[in-house]
C-alpha cells in the first residue's frame, strides 16, 4: 500500500505533469469522500457526511451560494460516483492531452479552472433567474469537473478540429464531430433530471472555445491563473541554499555565459523564425502532424499568433 502512495506523491512531484496532476487530486478527493461515506455511515453518522459534502458542492440559490463561496471552486474537484468521476477522468485525459502537447501545461490549467467557474457561474444564474429551474433550486446542487473537462475538450476541438481519435466499433472520427456530439446532447437533456451538469457542460463549452479563440488572436484569457499559480509555486517551493565560490571567473567567460542564458530565455518564449517554421511545415507534409514533437507544435502555435 504504501508503494501506490509512492507512486502517486512521485506522479504529483513530476515536473510539467499538470494532466495527471489534475486528475490525481480528483482522484484524492473521490477517495478521501469514499472513505469519509461508508466510515460515517457505519459510525451512523450520515449527516456529518452531508454537511461534509456540502462544503464542497455547489448550491443552486444565490442566498446559500453566497455563504460558501469556495464552492465554486470546490465542486469541480468533487464526485461521488465511481462511473462520474471515471467519465469525467477520462474525457479529461483524451483530450487534455492535445492540450498539453500544442498549448503546454500552463494552458491547461488555465481551461481547465476557468471552465469550471463558467459551468458554475451558467449554473447559477439560470437557477436564479430562469422560472424552470427556480422551482427546483432550493434542493438542487451541483459537483463534479465535467464543465471544466467540456472547456479542454472544446478547446481541443476549436484548435485541433480534425485531428482524429480511433473510437471502438467506429474507427477514425474528427474530434470536432465527437465534441459537437457531446455538446448536442447536453443540450438535449438540459431540462431533464441533471439538468445542473449539462449547464455547467455548456459553460465550459463557451469558455473553451472563446480560449482559443482569443488565444489565437494573442489574447490569453489564462493570466490571471498563471499568477496565482506562480505565486502559490514562489510560496511551497523551497528555495535552493545560497552557495558562495571562490572561484575567480574571468570576465570574458562570464560575459559569453550571461549572453548564453539570456539567449536561451529569450528564445524560449520569442516566436520561431521563418525558416524554422519551414522546416517544420515540411516534415508535416512529409509524416502529418502526429510526427512534430511538443517543441515543435508550440512553436508552430506562437508562430500562428504571430501572423
Amino acid at each position: 500500500m504504501s508503494g501506490l502512495f509512492d507512486d502517486f506523491r512521485s506522479e504529483f512531484n513530476k515536473p510539467n505533469n499538470t494532466l495527471v496532476q489534475l486528475i490525481l487530486v480528483n482522484t484524492v478527493v473521490f477517495l478521501a469522500l469514499l472513505l469519509a461515506r461508508v466510515g460515517l455511515t457505519m459510525a451512523n453518522q450520515p449527516g456529518t457526511y452531508n454537511f461534509i459534502l456540502a462544503q464542497l458542492t455547489i448550491p443552486a440559490t444565490l442566498s446559500a451560494f453566497l455563504h460558501k463561496p469556495w464552492t465554486l471552486f470546490t465542486y469541480f474537484f468533487t464526485h461521488e460516483d465511481i462511473f462520474h468521476i471515471l467519465y469525467n477522468m477520462l474525457f479529461l485525459y483524451w483530450f487534455g492531452r492535445l492540450i498539453d502537447e500544442y498549448l503546454g501545461n500552463r494552458r491547461l490549467v488555465g481551461l481547465y479552472f476557468l471552465g469550471g467557474l463558467a459551468g458554475g457561474v451558467l449554473y447559477l444564474l439560470m437557477y436564479n433567474l430562469v422560472p424552470y429551474f427556480q422551482d427546483q433550486a432550493e434542493s438542487a446542487k451541483m459537483l463534479g469537473a465535467s464543465g471544466a473537462a467540456f472547456a479542454v475538450a472544446v478547446g481541443a476541438a476549436t484548435l485541433l478540429p480534425n485531428y482524429t481519435f480511433h473510437l471502438l466499433f467506429f474507427g477514425p472520427v474528427r474530434i470536432k464531430y465527437i465534441v459537437f456530439f457531446f455538446i448536442v446532447l447536453s443540450i438535449a437533456q438540459s431540462a431533464g433530471p441533471n439538468a445542473g451538469g449539462n449547464l455547467a457542460h455548456l459553460g465550459g463549452t463557451f469558455l473553451g472555445f472563446i480560449f482559443v479563440k482569443l488565444l489565437q488572436n494573442g489574447t490569453d484569457l489564462g493570466r490571471p491563473i498563471y499568477w496565482v499559480m506562480d505565486g502559490w509555486q514562489s510560496l511551497v517551493k523551497p528555495k535552493p541554499a545560497v552557495k558562495v565560490s571562490y572561484r575567480q571567473r574571468s570576465s570574458t567567460s562570464a560575459h559569453a555565459s550571461t549572453y548564453a542564458s539570456a539567449g536561451s530565455s529569450s528564445s524560449a518564449v520569442s516566436a520561431p523564425d521563418q525558416d524554422e517554421v519551414d522546416a517544420i511545415l515540411d516534415k508535416i507534409s512529409r509524416s502529418g502532424y502526429e510526427s512534430l514533437t511538443r517543441e515543435e507544435k508550440q512553436k508552430l502555435f506562437r508562430a500562428s499568433q504571430r501572423n
